[in-house]
């Protein structure tokens, strides 16, 4: 079948220049649908885009249900979504990361950034772990799964095809094996940290590795420190501050699984001297703590998305003012603050603009003494702000 005999998108007037520009995501208000019906398509077929005058955009999957109806996956018009396609994307994705790192745990290929868009895979070792969130990346989940085993020769890979997002697409939620046995752990390093998460009942594909690179920063900041550990999850932030000489790191997150977790990366690392583990909320912990006169050197704040979706903003905003304000009351007289949002619509400047309206709430002077980011195995495509999520910053706290 050649290019020509795809059947056709055409792009309303003047639509065309996001494209053009870049980015890989065309929406449905776009689309001269007058021209080329989306209800033609099957969810994930394959098209061919056009502007509005008939020249060639690239190559895409189509989704009529979905308010993003067509991604890129080429912008060559005569190639088309096959196996040396794909191969080639998932070799340059690797080949980023095995020059960035020695360790076999991270995040494998990020979607749009990677040009594989709809396709996340971490790697934990020998075993990996993939996300799928869109009707053309799912009709493309066996030869991706194949290519990646003759690839890396790994044991396992497992479908973590359960999140929400895949609600947009019309797909169903599930959980399964591409090939090789279920592990019950999944075991990666970490700045030479060994660590482990449960298989398949974890959050995501199972470890935040954006914030692999600002982990790395924590050292000089909790050497002898009394370290608060919010949102801790697995407790990759204390872990490594306990590693790095903190004095006593506490932990606190609401999840059962990542309170277990937890224990299990603390005993791993012989440190259950100095650590605290805690199920709790963490504003509830966080007002407790003041009422008891409880007192740190370092608090992390690393909550999970507070804005999902645009209309959420307002409201986001007002929670990361009031965790940074309960977090900065903690803070002893000279002390840091680690603060981050990964949610994308919350803008970098507005993020910090609410952690400095914070610190002047609680009469704190603020120094900002590094900026945070997401690690370089999460690459940001520059034509597409979506895909730089992850924003924070390092703060000195003291007191007027």
């Amino acid at each position: 079948m050649t290019s020509e005999a795809l059947p056709i998108v055409r792009l309303k007037r003047h639509e065309d220049r996001r494209i053009r520009e870049g980015h890989l995501w065309v929406f449905s208000n776009e689309i001269d649908t007058g021209k080329t019906p989306l209800t033609e398509f099957e969810p994930g077929a394959e098209a061919r885009l056009e502007a509005s005058d008939g020249k060639p955009l690239g190559i895409v999957y189509v989704n009529p249900a979905s308010l993003i109806a067509c991604r890129v996956m080429s912008r060559d018009s005569r190639q088309r979504i096959e196996r040396s396609l794909l191969t080639h994307r998932v070799n340059v994705a690797i080949g980023l990361r095995e020059r960035l790192y020695g360790e076999p745990s991270g995040r494998l290929i990020y979607g749009e950034a990677d040009r594989l868009p709809g396709l996340v895979v971490d790697r934990f070792g020998d075993v990996l772990v993939g996300q799928i969130t869109t009707a053309g990346m799912e009709r493309m989940r066996e030869p991706i799964a194949s290519i990646l085993q003759e690839k890396l020769d790994c044991s396992a890979m497992i479908w973590r095809n359960d999140g929400a997002m895949r609600g947009l697409e019309g797909l169903d939620s599930y959980v399964t094996m591409a090939f090789g046995e279920q592990p019950e752990r999944l075991s990666l390093t970490e700045g030479g940290v060994p660590f482990s998460v449960a298989a398949g009942k974890s959050q995501k594909t199972g470890w935040f590795f954006d914030q692999r690179a600002n982990r790395d920063l924590l050292a000089p900041y909790v050497k002898g420190r009394r370290v608060l550990d919010l949102f801790c999850y697995a407790g990759g932030w204390g872990v490594r501050a306990a590693l790095a000489g903190a004095s006593a790191v506490t932990f606190v997150d609401s999840g059962e699984q990542a309170i277990a977790d937890v224990a299990e990366n603390v005993a791993t690392n012989g440190i259950e001297a100095r650590a605290q583990i805690l199920r709790d909320d963490a504003f509830r912990y966080l007002e407790a703590a003041l009422a008891d006169g409880e007192r740190f050197d370092v608090v992390i704040v690393d909550p999970p998305a507070f804005a999902k979706r645009r209309k959420d903003v307002k409201n986001a905003l007002n929670a990361y003012r009031r965790v940074n304000e309960l977090a900065l009351r903690l803070l002893d007289r000279d002390g840091f603050l680690v603060t981050c949002s990964c949610s994308h619509h919350v803008r970098a400047d507005r993020f910090l603009d609410t952690v400095l309206k914070a610190g002047r709430h609680v009469d704190r002077q603020l120094q900002r003494v590094t900026l945070l980011q997401q690690a370089p195995d999460h690459p940001v495509h520059p034509a597409i702000p979506e895909t730089e999520y992850l924003k924070g910053a390092i703060f000195r706290s003291t007191v007027n």
